[in-house]
């Protein structure tokens, strides 16, 4: 590989300074670089990032093809500046076993646009009824360490507790869907005054929270981890708080759709804006800013969901709920967060690539921007206005909530192992 030299750039969004990568390495960070013999990659005004990690991403192969491939998401990885993407297991078939997330683990790696790292099924088939080979997923080439039923709510308190024991012998960690399935059946939107109002079923905030009570609790007592996905709550966000004030180690995350979103959106009946958990009140959005703020959040994750163009022209009670998100969460997260004053840019390299790094165990990601580390870098330009048009995207799928939006910001450069993936916003 060629040297490449990343001139002027605001790493973690401080002091300008030079970059230089030389093969998959960060060589050298300073200012007034040679740029002998290296590529130039004139960055004044950018801010440069660890590359960015989705500790939640639906990559739908194998079984539905038609919504996404491992290529195309990884492709709209790289195009948001993703160079790691944990890959949930509600695939067909369900990632249960360790032949299936080998599968996964590969067709990342022939992709070439990121790190793929499979997630790991709780259950059998997603069905709750029997823990899945967790230990062989482990041990298998994809090294899974993380294991969730997403998409269906690990319900049966037995069940999550013999989890929670087993993951904890290889430091790995249960990623809970909560959603108590009693209290939702046939929940269509929030409950709340618009619910009411639409005469759509109500999804009632405590279905969230009740789980995740039970659940940071179970993890005190069997002293193992739990992460929380997609938080969605006021409430959640006081349950996490309470917990970790005991030292209990609970992590947990919030999509970039939940810190912009209100269930106002649903009045228009359009189901792009339909997704579990459901778009919730404007109180609720900012309990989560603040959340992510002060840490009880500890990361951003998209939980890219793409479907196909059929699952979501339709009336709104049969639309698939879900959002395609790894192409626009870097830009949500500037307008919600940084543009509001509650992060900085340091912050946002904490949230998206240092702590789910962390709590992944995504080796070689999540890394300082200094010598010796792998180059996996982004390089983002926030001053950049732009109207979102879903047929620029990457993904296989369109269904996004933001078609028309004009949000900030635009990933300019994605590096993986000192390789571009993306140059000049364009996919390399």
């Amino acid at each position: 590989m060629s040297k490449i030299l990343i001139r002027g750039a605001k790493v973690l969004g401080g002091e300008a300074q030079d970059v230089l990568i030389d093969g998959e390495t960060i060589e050298a960070v300073g200012t007034g670089l040679p740029a002998d013999g290296a590529t130039v990659v004139e960055a004044e005004g950018q801010i440069l990032l660890p590359g960015l990690v989705d500790l939640h991403t639906h990559l739908r192969e194998p079984g539905r093809e038609d919504s996404e491939t491992v290529l195309t998401g990884t492709r709209a990885a790289a195009s948001g500046g993703y160079t790691s993407v944990f890959a949930m297991a509600n695939t067909h078939p369900v990632a249960d076993t360790a032949g299936v997330v080998e599968q996964v683990w590969r067709l990342g790696k022939e992709s070439g646009y990121c790190d793929v790292q499979p997630i790991g099924a709780v259950t059998v088939g997603l069905e709750g009824k029997k823990l899945a080979e967790l230990g062989a997923m482990h041990d298998s080439a994809a090294g899974v360490t993380v294991f969730s039923d997403d998409g269906k709510c690990v319900d049966d308190a037995v069940i999550m507790r013999r989890a929670l024991e087993y993951v904890k012998a290889f430091g790995g960690v249960v990623a809970q869907h909560a959603q108590e399935p009693r209290l939702t059946e046939g929940a269509q939107m929030n409950e709340g005054i618009v619910s009411a109002e639409l005469g759509l079923g109500g999804w009632p905030a405590v279905a969230e929270e009740s789980i995740i009570a039970r659940d940071v609790l179970l993890a005190e007592h069997v002293g193992s981890r739990v992460h929380i996905c997609h938080l969605s709550t006021a409430g959640s966000v006081e349950i996490v708080r309470w917990a970790k004030s005991r030292g209990i180690d609970v992590t947990a995350e919030v999509t970039p759709h939940h810190l912009l979103l209100t269930d106002e959106l649903v009045r228009s009946y359009n189901p792009v804006y339909k997704v579990n958990p459901p778009l919730r009140t404007e109180k609720d959005v900012l309990a989560l800013r603040e959340a992510l703020a002060d840490g009880t959040i500890d990361i951003v994750a998209t939980d890219h969901a793409p479907h196909p163009h059929e699952d979501k022209d339709c009336e709104w009670a049969a639309a698939a709920m879900g959002m395609v998100g790894l192409e626009t969460a870097l830009s949500v997260v500037q307008q919600t967060m940084v543009e509001t004053g509650l992060l900085d840019w340091a912050g946002v390299a904490d949230r998206m690539s240092f702590a789910p790094a962390r709590i992944g165990r995504a080796t070689g990601h999540g890394r300082p921007v200094s010598a010796g580390e792998p180059a996996n870098l982004t390089l983002v330009d926030p001053a950049y206005r732009g109207v979102v048009d879903p047929a620029d995207f990457a993904s296989r799928s369109r269904n996004t909530p933001y078609e028309g939006r004009e949000l900030p910001g635009r990933v300019t450069h994605t590096f993986l192992r000192g390789r571009a993936t993306v140059v000049d916003g364009k996919l390399a």
